[in-house]
């Protein structure tokens, strides 16, 4: 794994290279366990053309050292503090940092510290290295999802009728635990009957009726990579036909949406493709939202798609795709898989969350 992480801290150079810039000041904690493995409460991390400097508090001394034992250690409380002074002790110049993570207080405490430091916004560096995942990443999601799939077909073999969407939640996030999960990637979404219309419900004592269209959102975190998956089921007897009629425009621009996903496509496309098909039915208002956004060390990444979002997606790139349509008063549907882009000589992209799409009747 430390090769990994040096590749990646590798990659950040030379894309401070390429804005003139010495250095890289780290803070957003997310982004220093993507670029080194450890994952604490209180670290950041210098990276410099003349090698990298991780800072962390003594709570934290000793699994750096066993996580990422190829960079030098420096033990402070004041992390960022006591890069920017390493900083101008080294004698850099032009410095990049996160602006988007640091705030006035600490901004006016880093440019104190470090006298001679031209302090320069780097933007998001760091997540634009993050968009597109090396193989070991893929393998972490994909046993997330794997996880949450086992989890949903034990619920699902079992009786839900009667059951609370709370009671529903609690079960699937145990059931993912049991099978390796080390928690949960998100708050669980159980919403029956007419509160399946809500995009994110969260779930209350309602007992699951008859009748009812139960959606199902969730997902697990293993290792720091969060699955991402929606399915939706009727419950306790044959879907009326006003259910059909939605879930099937749903599962067709789903699948839409997936086909559309290539090396190189437009963003605004992939999300064309899945809306036009809910638009053309005259349910175009019923689809709110984007159609999907990036997974990974974070439930959600770059790219975000949607009808105003621009760029094309890359190669390794893990998204999901999750178009919607919700009839207030009544219920809602949506299907979601995390998949990952491939490259176009490759075909379709890699589907990762495997339950079925088909409408099933549960008791």
């Amino acid at each position: 794994m430390a090769e990994i992480h040096a590749a990646r801290r590798e990659r950040l150079r030379t894309l401070l290279a390429a804005q003139d810039l010495d250095a890289a000041l780290v803070t957003r904690l997310v982004n220093v366990r993507y670029l080194t493995g450890l994952a604490s409460s209180n670290a950041a991390l210098l990276v410099t053309g003349k090698g990298d400097v991780l800072a962390i508090d003594g709570r934290y001394a000793t699994v750096a050292g066993e996580q990422a034992g190829d960079v030098e250690l420096v033990v402070e409380r004041e992390v960022a503090c006591a890069l920017a002074e390493r900083a101008a002790k080294d004698r850099i110049r032009r410095l990049g940092f996160e602006s988007h993570e640091v705030t006035v207080d600490l901004h006016k405490k880093l440019v104190e510290t470090a006298e001679g430091v031209q302090w320069i916004s780097a933007g998001t560096l760091v997540e634009s290295l993050r968009v597109v995942k090396d193989e070991e990443e893929i393998t972490l999601l994909r046993e997330a999802c794997a996880i949450s799939d086992r989890a949903l077909a034990e619920l699902t073999d079992g009786l839900v009728l009667g059951r609370t969407e709370r009671q529903i939640a609690q079960e699937l996030e145990r059931r993912m635990i049991d099978h390796g999960a080390d928690g949960i990637a998100f708050e669980t979404i159980v919403a029956a009957g007419p509160n399946s219309a809500s995009p994110h419900h969260v779930p209350t004592s309602r007992r699951v009726e008859a009748g009812d269209f139960l959606k199902v959102d969730f997902g697990a975190l293993y290792r720091g990579y969060h699955a991402d998956e929606t399915r939706t089921f009727v419950v306790g007897r044959e879907p009326a036909n006003w259910q059909v009629e939605i879930y099937d425009l749903v599962f067709a621009a789903q699948k839409a949406g997936r086909e559309a996903l290539v090396s190189g496509a437009d963003i605004r496309d992939v999300d064309r493709a899945a809306r036009s098909v809910i638009e053309e039915a005259g349910y175009g208002e019923q689809f709110p939202h984007g159609l999907g956004h990036g997974v990974g060390l974070e439930i959600h990444e770059a790219p975000l798609m949607g009808y105003n979002q621009t760029g094309k997606l890359a190669a390794r790139t893990p998204v999901t795709v999750e178009p919607g349509i919700y009839l207030p008063g009544r219920g809602g549907v949506r299907i979601e898989d995390t998949l990952v882009v491939r490259d176009a000589t490759d075909g379709r992209p890699e589907l990762l969350t495997m339950t079925t799409k088909e409408l099933l009747v549960l008791d």
